[in-house]
């Protein structure tokens, strides 16, 4: 990042919340140079910085449609059991977590969510002993929050031919047990953050938030095995959380 501001970039874009602690110095050793940074509030951020802008996704939005649905699905196979494995337990992947389970809660009370921490995004195996436990304890879906690592446990879905639920980008590729994704679209928040820098639209010491209202978050491909009155309801709760009228919690309980 010091490389890119000397360089003399217009905007220099830090991929995700790890890297909080090295935007934070570089952008205090250039404060002409625009920084901003995903799934990263700048009231977070241990100092002010007018020259860091933060790129954060309502992801416990898009989740609580995605619980909607695995809670739905689960019961329909006779229990009341769905599980997310995780990667690390960073806020930006606990605001998956707490939106999955309001919603599954929502469309089917009494649903258990398993919740289960590989500590990894980049080990599959650990992630697909995770998962493998937790459809041994009952899961009929699993939800992979953990990047690559999270391909491990989408895996261990197809054996056990449970459900699996996909994150960041549409994941219905991997075959027909996909249920859908949780679709983070950090594409648009980085071009967006490019475009208003160039057009004198940069928020610097502020968030700029993307959600359903703005596509910034969405579902992937829902499979084709699921009811027409599930997509009805779940369109429904879409609408409500637009409006303002349904508020998915970003902390797990």
């Amino acid at each position: 990042m010091a490389s890119l501001a000397r360089g003399g970039y217009n905007i220099v874009i830090s991929a995700g919340f790890l890297l909080a602690d090295a935007t934070e110095d570089v952008a205090d050793q250039f404060p002409s140079t625009k920084f901003a940074i995903t799934d990263q509030s700048v009231g977070a951020l241990k100092r002010k910085h007018a020259n860091i802008e933060g790129l954060t996704y309502a992801t416990q939005e898009n989740s609580y449609l995605v619980g909607c649905l695995a809670a739905k699905a689960a019961a329909k196979r006779g229990t009341k059991i769905i599980s997310a494995t995780a990667g690390l337990k960073i806020p930006p992947v606990d605001t998956f977590l707490a939106g999955y389970k309001a919603g599954a809660n929502k469309c089917v009370p009494g649903t258990q969510v398993l919740f289960g921490y590989s500590g990894t995004f980049i080990d599959q195996a650990a992630c697909k002993t995770i998962a493998t436990n937790q459809i041994d304890a009952g899961s009929q879906v699993v939800f992979a929050v953990a990047g690559p690592c999270g391909l491990g446990a989408l895996d261990a879905a197809k054996e056990r031919s449970r459900w699996g639920v996909g994150v960041d980008v549409d994941q219905s590729y991997l075959g027909s047990h996909i249920l859908t994704s949780a679709v983070k679209r950090v594409d648009v928040g980085i071009f967006l953050a490019v475009k208003n820098a160039k057009q004198g639209k940069y928020k610097g010491g502020k968030d700029v938030v993307y959600n359903l209202k703005n596509n910034g978050v969405a579902l992937g491909k829902v499979s084709k095995s699921v009811p027409k009155a599930w997509i009805t309801q779940v369109n429904k709760l879409k609408a409500q959380i637009i409006a303002g009228k349904i508020k998915p919690p970003k902390l797990v309980p």
